[in-house]
């Protein structure tokens, strides 16, 4: 298992959350990949990243609808739809039909805690060189 620090550990494996607008990639608008923290999977890419003005990362749609999972979440008193990796389990953070109606509408806000952020330059190096061709103009 990979050594997370203590804000990654809360947010992934304690289902929290990180404070808005003091996280690593709210405002990063690099072209790359959001992967797993734990096991590196592929979750989302700068192409579907937009500026939701909510001091998080969010994103219109996953890499892979396949490699999400979605519970319904109730805690603190309101009506959620969390999303986890369905692969290391971990809480991602939750989805909300308040994103770009033209993209359809849904705005993924996740956790940087939850994420690493791979630059397009580095995708090929860190074993990610199948994902540059999306990047394609």
């Amino acid at each position: 298992m990979k050594k997370l620090t203590p804000i990654q550990k809360k947010v992934a494996l304690e289902n929290g959350t990180e404070p808005p607008f003091d996280n690593a990639y709210w405002n990063n608008f690099d072209e790359g990949i959001y992967v797993d923290v734990m096991d590196g999977t592929p979750l989302f890419t700068s192409l579907d990243k937009f500026d939701a003005m909510c001091g998080w990362p969010s994103f219109t749609k996953p890499i892979d609808n396949k490699i999400v999972i979605e519970k319904i979440d109730m805690s603190y008193g309101m009506f959620r739809t969390e999303v986890r990796t369905k692969n290391s389990n971990i809480h991602l953070g939750h989805v909300f039909d308040d994103g770009p109606e033209d993209e359809g509408g849904l705005r993924y806000c996740m956790n940087s805690a939850s994420m690493r952020f791979i630059p397009l330059e580095d995708l090929e190096k860190e074993g990610y060189g199948q994902y540059k061709s999306l990047f394609d103009k």
